[in-house]
């Protein structure tokens, strides 16, 4: 009687113990954005997609980049989730602008979001449709991009 006594009470404090330290650790919170994938083969980060500032002669000297001036919207792109449209606007052939609709449906609510405002940042930045995909939001970055390819090839003059 004492060993089944003593054996319960050593497993009903092991489970307690168990169960409060699991409780009292907190996950660290995951960014929602990915920063950018390091190069695999050789342990470096990956090369800046910015160009390196380069001294002009004159100021209207600006690359061609042959875009129109303009809104254009690129054909919705569709995935599991739902279709991710994109629009952007060109102005003195530069994208000025990028915006998205996009599904806010269960998961998407959480996921979409900050992936979108990073694929917008990412397109100011690139000034084309050659953006990082984001971490965890993977169907929504190939929408993205498809939408604004198309969006591109509607601006292209």
């Amino acid at each position: 009687m004492r060993r089944s006594t003593a054996a319960a009470v050593g497993t009903l404090t092991g489970a307690a113990l168990i169960v409060g330290v699991r409780l009292s650790v907190t996950p660290p919170e995951a960014p929602a954005v990915a920063a950018p994938v390091a190069n695999l083969g050789t342990g470096t980060p990956a090369p800046s997609r910015k160009a390196a500032a380069k001294p002009t002669k004159g100021a209207a000297e600006k690359p061609k980049s042959g875009l129109k001036d303009g809104v254009f919207k690129g054909a919705a792109a569709a995935n599991p989730y739902g279709k991710i449209q994109v629009t952007i606007k060109v102005e003195g052939g530069e994208i000025t602008g990028a915006d998205a609709t996009y599904p806010t449906a269960n998961d998407s609510a959480t996921i979409n979001p900050p992936a979108i405002a990073a694929l917008k940042q990412s397109t100011l930045d690139a000034q084309n449709a050659d953006v990082a995909a984001v971490s965890g939001a993977t169907y929504t970055s190939e929408s993205y991009v498809k939408s604004l390819q198309a969006a591109l090839d509607a601006a292209k003059a």
